[in-house]
């Protein structure tokens, strides 16, 4: 059976607890945009892709309960305001805004017709909902075949197997499912190229030990699990043939942001030539920002590095002294010449400087 992240049918939504994984599974139904803001916010759900869909199918949820009535005027207010309320839970990641501003549209548009009707804008907005879950599976599949022809090209053009390090989640979990970097290992595996995949512990909140480690297992991906500090070492004495990790924003030149920690993999990749690459939908892609260092970071709560089990279940314990002053950015940012592999999307694979002009 394959890992869900997110579970939707019309009118119902529940989500994998993320914080509970991999001692747990359990799905907790989703009933309100304001659960699902808190769900995102808490990263109970996290990913890019699968922060949009979380927020689009809430939406949905009220929809099909009659929320935002009578009448057309209102609902479009509901709409925008609601989606407008969603981004806010974690800024940095662009695909939630996107998909909020394509809903929004395509609202306007059904609202737009002649005669058209409050319902039929509501069934309009239902359906575009939906329709995203299916079309992310469909494109982080693309991303993983796409990758994986790419990766062996330029890693082992004479044939033969690699080895592939990565960091963070970026699998089913991340997404509608498959995933995107994760995703890319997964069709190296599919075609037996796959020697073995290298996943960072991702401090402090520690995805890639929690739940990138859980996929693999699940899977039964042959990997092995190293914390962030390891990663230069393993390139060096591990036979890395490349680095493959997700991003929350990649912008028009190229520039990358993605969990912290992935500027100093790109850095010690580079050190060692080895190919380091991105894996996104288009949808991460926001062309409207020129550089990386028009990226809103988000920063999280200085708890979570200070205190044991502060980022998941309590009861937390103390791991720093009191009165310790703490930086906890969420997000770091890749300067476009350290993605030397290139930038996989469900359209293909560019060089950064490529970007703009593919999509």
């Amino acid at each position: 059976m394959a890992l869900e992240a997110i579970r939707s049918s019309r009118g119902s939504l529940h989500i994998l607890d993320q914080l509970l994984l991999p001692g747990q599974s359990r799905y907790e139904a989703v009933e309100s945009v304001q659960q699902a803001w808190e769900v995102i916010r808490a990263m109970k759900v996290r990913g890019a892709p699968a922060i949009a869909l979380v927020g689009c199918l809430s939406l949905v949820v009220e929809l099909q309960a009659g929320a935002g009535g009578p009448g057309l005027a209102a609902l479009m207010h509901f709409v925008r305001e609601r989606l407008s309320f969603l981004v806010t839970a974690r800024p940095t990641a662009v695909n939630m805004a996107r998909a909020a501003r394509d809903l929004a549209d395509a609202a306007a548009r059904e609202a737009e017709q002649d005669g058209a009707t409050e319902e039929a804008v509501r069934e309009r907005v239902i359906r575009y909902a939906e329709a995203m879950l299916e079309q992310d599976l469909k494109d982080n599949r693309r991303i993983g075949d796409l990758g994986a022809q790419d990766l062996l090209a330029k890693a082992a053009p004479g044939g033969g197997k690699v080895t592939v390090l990565t960091h963070c989640n970026t699998g089913a979990l991340a997404t509608a499912g498959y995933g995107t970097a994760l995703g890319v290992i997964r069709s190296l595996h599919s075609l037996g190229r796959l020697e073995h995949a290298f996943c960072t512990e991702t401090r402090p909140y520690n995805q890639g030990a929690r739940l990138t480690a859980f996929e693999l297992v699940y899977e039964h991906i042959p990997a092995t699990l190293i914390t962030d500090s390891m990663s230069a070492a393993a390139m060096a004495h591990k036979d890395v043939s490349a680095v493959v990790v997700g991003a929350d924003r990649v912008v028009a030149n190229g520039d990358t942001a993605n969990k912290v920690g992935t500027y100093q993999l790109a850095i010690a990749a580079k050190h060692h030539g080895i190919p380091f690459y991105v894996a996104a939908p288009s949808s991460s892609c926001d062309l409207r920002l020129q550089t990386g260092a028009d990226i809103t970071i988000e920063e999280r709560p200085g708890q979570e590095l200070t205190d044991v089990n502060a980022s998941r279940r309590p009861p937390a314990l103390p791991l720093s002294p009191p009165g310790i002053g703490v930086w906890n950015p969420a997000f770091d940012v890749t300067p476009h010449e350290l993605i030397t592999g290139g930038i996989i999307t469900e359209l293909g694979v560019f060089t950064p400087d490529q970007l703009h002009a593919a999509l």
